[in-house]
């Protein structure tokens, strides 16, 4: 099977490994990629949001499955385009990655079926929604409706935060993500994330995982991407799944394919969990990054498998075969990250890791200079490793990250705090 990753992050990456330890990954080509998918895969550079584009490269190059990483083409209908075109892709539609590209929509959804999640409103303009917030009060969360790869979410511990965020949004700084805004009850308890893959019918949940949204340590400062995340998520127990399955996603599914939007690929659910009881925090439509990292580690070939599965609307038949183990990925990340941040330092030490099915440096922002990795974005590296225990698994990927000579980095140092305390 010849199989195109559309992506360049940890996330493509991670999912590069786990299809190559698949016997039936015969060739692997990755859009665009960066310098670690480099040295297992053929790198491509195509505009993955140009739908047709893909199409043709896929026609080119005999592909046969198509398994879309990030958000953006998902969004563009790039999913869409190859489906009209013939090809197997894993990764819904425009219509369907609503869910995530618009937090109004997912209210609206979640209304329509009841699910559980915060009360919130939906504003169009600074003055209205800066109102709203002083009539609720503190602490209240301020979301950008659209992409904001991530960072679009502000937890305001008060009025004035929430009122400066809301103008931030406004003003353009989340870009075209925020000239909508959605403000939301401030939700208690912990927050875990659930993956399921679904078929446009059938729902298998394929694991749990608990991300690290803050920059700082004991998860204080700006919100990113993410830091860390380590699988499974001890607070999402079977008996929480389950609920969140019956009540939350399943619910979800139905309505998509009432409205005549079925869903196809794998949604990851945001749940807030208190006392055993989840309520959806937000939806997206693509695996969370660094959360795809520690999932692949866990799963490692069976992973193509299920997902040419839901490409092909067979999961009804398929199972998740799960180790009792434990996976961790720590980011490394470029000093004033997720503010400015300088790009082009040179990373050392990459050479000498070890690697294999229990250690792996998943690359996100790096490029080649020559004959040197280079950093080229914010979040740079994701040190992964698999173990017995968590703490285990905690060992191995911290002496991972500290391995690598890279002066211009940092990393949180208390990742899986949550679990291991």
């Amino acid at each position: 099977m010849n199989i195109l990753i559309l992506g360049g992050g940890g996330r493509e990456h991670s999912l590069a490994w786990a299809a190559l330890q698949n016997p039936k990954c015969d060739k692997l080509i990755v859009a665009p990629g960066n310098a670690g998918i480099a040295t297992i895969a053929e790198c491509a550079e195509i505009d993955i949001c140009d739908g047709l584009a893909v199409a043709e490269f896929c026609g080119e190059n005999a592909i046969d499955l198509v398994i879309i990483g990030p958000e953006a083409p998902l969004a563009a209908g790039v999913a869409d385009d190859l489906r009209g075109a013939g090809l197997a892709v894993f990764g819904p539609s425009a219509a369907a990655a609503r869910l995530e590209s618009s937090k109004a929509f997912t209210k609206e959804i979640c209304a329509a079926v009841g699910a559980p999640t915060a009360a919130h409103a939906h504003f169009t303009e600074a003055g209205a929604a800066k109102a709203h917030v002083r009539a609720e009060g503190a602490p209240i969360v301020v979301k950008a409706d659209g992409l904001a790869a991530g960072k679009g979410v502000i937890l305001a511990s008060t009025v004035d935060e929430a009122c400066a965020a809301i103008d931030e949004m406004f003003g353009g700084g989340f870009g075209a993500a925020g000239a909508e805004v959605v403000i939301e009850e401030f939700m208690t308890g912990e927050e875990a994330s659930f993956f399921v893959l679904v078929d446009g019918e059938t729902c298998l949940p394929i694991g749990t995982a608990q991300d690290h949204k803050r920059v700082g340590e004991g998860d204080t400062g700006p919100n990113t991407g993410g830091m860390g995340a380590y699988s499974p998520a001890p607070v999402l127990t079977d008996a929480v799944a389950a609920t969140a399955l019956s009540q939350i996603i399943r619910p979800t599914m139905a309505e998509m394919v009432r409205r005549g939007m079925p869903y196809r690929g794998v949604l990851y659910a945001g749940l807030m969990i208190e006392d055993g009881a989840p309520r959806l925090v937000e939806y997206n439509v693509r695996f969370g990054d660094p959360e795809c990292q520690v999932l692949m580690m866990r799963l490692g070939a069976q992973a193509l498998d299920l997902i040419h599965a839901c490409a092909e609307g067979r999961l009804e038949s398929a199972q998740v075969n799960w180790a009792d183990d434990h996976a961790m990925t720590v980011v490394l990340a470029a000093r004033g990250y997720p503010g400015a941040h300088g790009k082009g330092s040179v990373i050392r030490g990459l050479d000498g890791l070890t690697e294999d099915s229990c250690h792996q440096m998943f690359h996100a922002g790096t490029g080649r200079d020559g004959a040197d990795v280079v950093a080229t974005g914010g979040r740079v590296l994701n040190a992964t490793a698999r173990g017995t225990t968590l703490q285990a698994a905690r060992d191995r990927a911290y002496a991972l990250a500290d391995a690598v000579d890279w002066a211009e980095g940092f990393c949180r140092r208390d990742i899986g705090w949550r679990a291991l305390g």
